[in-house]
């Protein structure tokens, strides 16, 4: 009988958890966000000195290590009078320049100079010992090499922002009216890129942008200020390939939507963005903005920033504001 009455009892228990466990609401999936070391490498662009006073003065195995990675211990020149601690946590950057100085379009280097100084992302670094007037620290995180002279930042963090459903990309999408910037250069001075590049845009806080914000990333056709060297007209006669009819000047045609990127890092006039999506096929990339300037006002009316071209585009970023709905 006994025996009966917990069999029964088991019965009952377990149908009450199949019950509950069929009426359990599934949790909505989870949003993806920019990875941590995507945000935390892409570099920036300042249009301030950022402070230099801390610097990696020395290392370990200094005898014959010319550069620093992740597990190395390097010698910071702050220690006890300066208030750092056992546990501190610091950024290491460094200004960047472009070895080559050869510009990929006509106003490249002038809108680079307005927007500021490039600066490397390396990687971060933990203080373990500190003495009078040093400190040692080690590398726990890298995105690059570290060497002599570079200069910390104490850590702060970096927000990972969300990323939109890619098939929200519109071809097709028509003039917004909305912030207008350019693709001045991208990470390491590459003038090609793919879908993870990160790349500078010249539109900052000053202008409203924050991260999260996704550009839109397009061109137009027919304009003369690339370094490659093009025919005039190309955009509707080819010498001995046939032409149009008539005359069709950038403004005249369809604009090139090419794909899409979203603000990763934000300073007063400039942003780093990490480009999400290309409706091109596998293996063909996207080339820095080469064909126009465009001067974006600092001016900010309503949700609409004040931007004034000087010339036609060949690429150009249209700001969507918003986030991942």
């Amino acid at each position: 009988m006994r025996a009966r009455i917990a069999v029964l009892s088991l019965s009952v228990f377990l149908g009450a958890g199949i019950s509950s466990a069929q009426n359990v609401t599934p949790a909505a999936p989870a949003i993806p966000q920019v990875d941590y070391s995507t945000v935390n490498c892409a570099g920036f662009v300042a249009d301030q000195k950022v402070p230099d006073g801390i610097r990696l003065i020395s290392a370990e195995q200094s005898n014959y290590k010319i550069t620093f990675m992740r597990g190395d211990y390097v010698h910071i020149n702050r220690g006890q009078d300066k208030g750092v601690r056992v546990g501190d946590r610091f950024s290491v950057v460094r200004p960047d320049k472009d070895p080559t100085d050869v510009p990929w379009f006509k106003w490249q280097a002038k809108l680079m100079k307005a927007m500021g100084t490039p600066y490397v992302d390396a990687g971060q670094l933990r203080v373990v010992n500190v003495q009078p007037k040093v400190s040692v620290a080690q590398v726990i995180f890298s995105c690059d090499y570290m060497q002599r002279g570079d200069i910390l930042l104490p850590y702060q963090d970096r927000p990972a922002p969300p990323y939109k459903d890619p098939a929200a990309f519109d071809h097709f999408a028509p003039v917004s009216g909305k912030p207008v910037a350019m693709l001045v250069a991208g990470k390491d001075y590459t003038q090609v890129y793919g879908k993870l590049s990160p790349v500078y845009v010249n539109l900052g806080s000053a202008q409203g942008v924050k991260v999260g914000d996704y550009f839109r990333i397009f061109r137009y056709q027919g304009s003369m200020a690339e370094t490659v060297p093009q025919n005039r007209g190309y955009q509707y006669s080819v010498y001995g390939f046939g032409s149009a009819p008539a005359r069709y000047e950038w403004n005249d045609l369809p604009r090139e939507v090419i794909g899409e990127g979203i603000v990763i890092n934000v300073n007063h006039n400039s942003s780093t963005m990490m480009i999400t999506s290309l409706r091109w096929r596998s293996g063909e990339r996207m080339r820095g903005s080469r064909k126009l300037l465009m001067r974006a006002g600092t001016g900010l009316r309503g949700h609409r920033w004040i931007c004034r071209c000087r010339r036609p585009w060949s690429k150009s970023c249209e700001g969507r504001r918003g986030r991942t709905p």
